[in-house]
């Protein structure tokens, strides 16, 4: 990148405007941007029963006022205990907390911004492959997670079949079913996996 393209604001002290338990806001120059306290990022599983059903999960979000369809998904280094855990083991422990199925594998797929222009958060897609129900899922104690496994074919319609129903679908999923789809970089290594 050429040097003059970079704001005069990139190279401002940041300031902290605001601190919470998982986000804080921040000021650099005049750009206000809230930024996740767990410095993991997040993770996306794309996962797909034996029976070649997509999981879906079903909550409501308090910060929309919503019931959401999403991925499964969380939060990498939440814990105290796994502060330092990689996206990978994130994803394998919050696949079988919030659908209620534990993989044989996982693989890397791609790492982005969650909302660039407001966020420093990166989420990772990761594949969850080989699956096995070992419980109901259902999320930690402070959630109430609803599991759907929906086929695979019939993904994309039963998404906005929910969405004309009220609920908020997240478009990060549209990503993950074209990463099923077309992914070829799946079981490549996280950028800083080394």
């Amino acid at each position: 990148m050429d040097p003059k393209d970079i704001p005069a604001d990139a190279h401002a002290p940041v300031e902290t405007l605001c601190q919470g338990r998982w986000l804080s806001l921040r000021k650099r120059g005049r750009w206000e941007y809230a930024e996740r306290n767990n410095p993991g990022g997040a993770v996306i599983i794309v996962a797909v029963t034996p029976d070649d059903c997509v999981l879906f999960v079903e909550q409501y979000r308090v910060s929309i006022l919503r019931r959401t369809i999403e991925m499964p998904a969380g939060l990498v280094g939440d814990l105290a205990s796994q502060a330092d855990e990689s996206a990978l083991l994130a994803a394998a422990r919050e696949l079988e907390e919030e659908t209620g199925y534990r993989c044989g594998r996982i693989d890397f797929i791609h790492e982005g911004p969650s909302s660039s222009g407001m966020s420093t958060e990166t989420i990772a897609f990761v594949r969850a492959h080989d699956l096995v129900r070992v419980g109901d899922g259902g999320g930690d104690e402070t959630e109430n997670i609803v599991v759907h496994a929906v086929p695979r074919r019939e993904a994309g319609t039963w998404l906005f079949a929910r969405a004309a129903e009220g609920y908020s679908v997240d478009p990060k999923l549209f990503a993950g079913l074209w990463f099923l789809e077309h992914a070829q970089q799946a079981g490549s290594q996280p950028p800083d996996a080394g």
